[in-house]
């Protein structure tokens, strides 16, 4: 026992190195407050370049008169006033407010219900599961052509459909009528949506222990009533999460909404991003731009902040 403790001493003797003979790699990988620095660096580096430098930009932006091709200068809260005055940013804020609202519960109430049939036990649930993912894989804009085709005044077949069905006597004219229009990307966005909340509402069904199911089954409970009371208040936090990302996601929409309708007809289907996008780059009115994006904040962290508070008061329950 002795020769092997003296040779065990040794052993860490020969493998232990002075910290004044260690090179600077191997020093740094031993702090760990350097090494967690170093690792966090690349993501600072990237949210720096993508996310803090554009929005300090656009702050800079707003406060200034700059047009394409001119230097502007310090004009103040000049282009919020403008902007507060102006009826079609009124028509955006309302329009996105209603687009998102509704597409959210559309999105909502159809995932949860393929989420739960996705759950159930069923022959080719797994090809189910991959295949219903497609609307959500597929690029926006390659989808949003696709929609826009359907939706074409002379060649639609949505109208060639439920003509023959019956439904309808004269062709719909989907994008060119201002409320169709709307109806029109708000069911491209729930088509596009629904996966999304599908699959994410199915992971959460997944944690849930089926014992808990079968005990509320064996106490009488229906199908309903277990949902209520035993699926509902297990998947709500989840389900909150799930909703704050959509809504996020939502409310700065852009390239469904620009290449459906490009905002029209008349600003029916005018938005935050849309009107941005249209008086920052297409009249040059960089600054007015920015205002408009920059709008969207205080509205944006008023739902975060709300739905942040359900979220804790649902983990705590």
């Amino acid at each position: 026992m002795a020769t092997y403790g003296s040779a065990s001493t040794v052993a860490l003797r020969q493998q232990y190195v002075p910290a004044a003979q260690r090179g600077p790699i191997t020093r740094l990988l031993e702090d760990e407050r350097r090494l967690a620095f170093c690792l966090m660096l690349p993501t600072m580096v990237l949210l720096a370049l993508f996310i803090a430098y554009p929005f300090v930009n656009g702050i800079l932006l707003a406060v200034t008169d700059t047009r394409v091709g001119m230097p502007g200068h310090f004009v103040g809260l000049d282009n919020f006033t403008k902007i507060w005055r102006d009826d079609i940013f009124h028509v955006a804020v309302w329009n996105t407010c209603l687009y998102t609202f509704v597409t959210t519960v559309f999105k909502l109430v159809l995932g949860l219900w393929l989420a739960l049939l996705l759950n159930r036990h069923f022959r080719g649930k797994a090809f189910m599961r991959a295949f219903i993912l497609l609307p959500f894989i597929i690029p926006t804009v390659l989808s949003t052509f696709a929609w826009k085709w359907m939706f074409d005044p002379t060649f639609s077949v949505l109208n060639w459909v439920l003509f023959h069905v019956g439904i309808i006597q004269t062709r719909i004219n989907w994008l060119g009528d201002p409320v169709m229009a709307m109806v029109s990307v708000i069911i491209v966005n729930v088509w596009r949506g629904v996966p999304f909340y599908a699959i994410s509402l199915l992971a959460g069904l997944q944690t849930i222990s089926p014992e808990l199911h079968e005990a509320a089954a064996i106490d009488g409970a229906r199908a309903w009533n277990r949902f209520r009371h035993v699926t509902w208040p297990l998947l709500l936090p989840v389900t909150l999460v799930i909703v704050l990302f959509s809504v996020i996601q939502t409310f700065a929409d852009f390239q469904l909404v620009y290449v459906l309708t490009g905002g029209g007809p008349a600003n029916a289907t005018q938005l935050f991003a849309t009107y941005a996008y249209q008086l920052g780059i297409g009249t040059g009115l960089l600054s007015q731009g920015a205002a408009i994006s920059l709008a969207i904040f205080p509205i944006l962290l008023l739902v975060v902040i709300v739905q942040l508070i359900y979220i804790r008061r649902a983990e705590t329950l």
